[in-house]
């Protein structure tokens, strides 16, 4: 490798891990993600025409991962108005492989599914309506995943702790090794113990961050890329970039 491109490296990886280790800027960065999530700042963006309500953080580490990782089957639990999973297409068809990308949601809504099915993208996108843990689900989403070799899995329906813990016990398994299962919305454990969720079954205590843990207390096969965290510093999936390491 290059000298200068070997330092520049070096440098970065030097300073995503003193800013993991600052503990004033971390909390800054939950501040953030707490007031502007209040004014609903994650609906302002789109990619391709479609919303993607993400932080573009984390939109950039997806990038990054799929960059590295070179998936040729990315599934997504939770499709919305289907940004995220075209922005998943395009990235795949910039690879330029055979990629696809399952969407799987227990509602697609029909405006929705017809903008995504009209979408120059959607000749990467495959969409299954129905619940993420359901047999049937599983069982077409195993058929398609037979014969890829490089799997990426992102979470991002249900956030209670038993529905993503269940979704993690099925689809983190389809992970290839050096690849990730990435789990969206932890940042919820995050949030003050007061705040104001509605009618949503979630909160600090039952939430995707939760489920991540007790994943890992039973599963060696994947860990935390703590990395990922110290370089965002915003983020809603702190603790969930799970990496397959065997």
């Amino acid at each position: 490798m290059n000298e200068e491109i070997k330092k520049f490296n070096d440098d970065r990886a030097s300073n995503i891990e003193s800013l993991g280790q600052d503990t004033e800027l971390k909390e800054l960065g939950i501040k953030f993600m707490l007031d502007t999530n209040k004014r609903k700042y994650t609906y302002n963006f789109s990619w391709m025409g479609r919303p993607i309500i993400a932080y573009p953080q984390d939109m950039i580490a997806m990038q990054e991962i799929i960059w590295d990782v070179k998936p040729d089957l990315i599934i997504e639990t939770g499709v919305a108005h289907g940004g995220s999973i075209v922005y998943y297409a395009s990235l795949l068809e910039l690879l330029g492989n055979d990629g696809l990308v399952i969407g799987i949601d227990i509602d697609i809504r029909e405006h929705n599914k017809t903008l995504i099915e009209q979408h120059p993208m959607s000749k990467r996108i495959k969409l299954f309506e129905g619940s993420s843990i359901s047999e049937s689900i599983y069982n077409q989403v195993k058929a398609l995943s037979a014969d890829r070799k490089k799997i990426l899995v992102c979470l991002d329906s249900n956030h209670s702790h038993e529905h993503v813990l269940e979704e993690l016990k099925l689809y983190a398994p389809f992970t290839s090794v050096g690849s990730y299962c990435v789990v969206f919305d932890t940042a919820i454990e995050d949030m003050p113990d007061d705040y104001d969720w509605g009618t949503r079954p979630w909160g600090k205590g039952n939430n995707p961050k939760t489920a991540v843990w007790e994943f890992l207390n039973t599963n060696k096969e994947f860990e935390i890329d703590k990395s990922i965290d110290s370089k965002l510093l915003i983020s809603v999936a702190f603790d969930g970039f799970l990496k397959r390491v065997k």
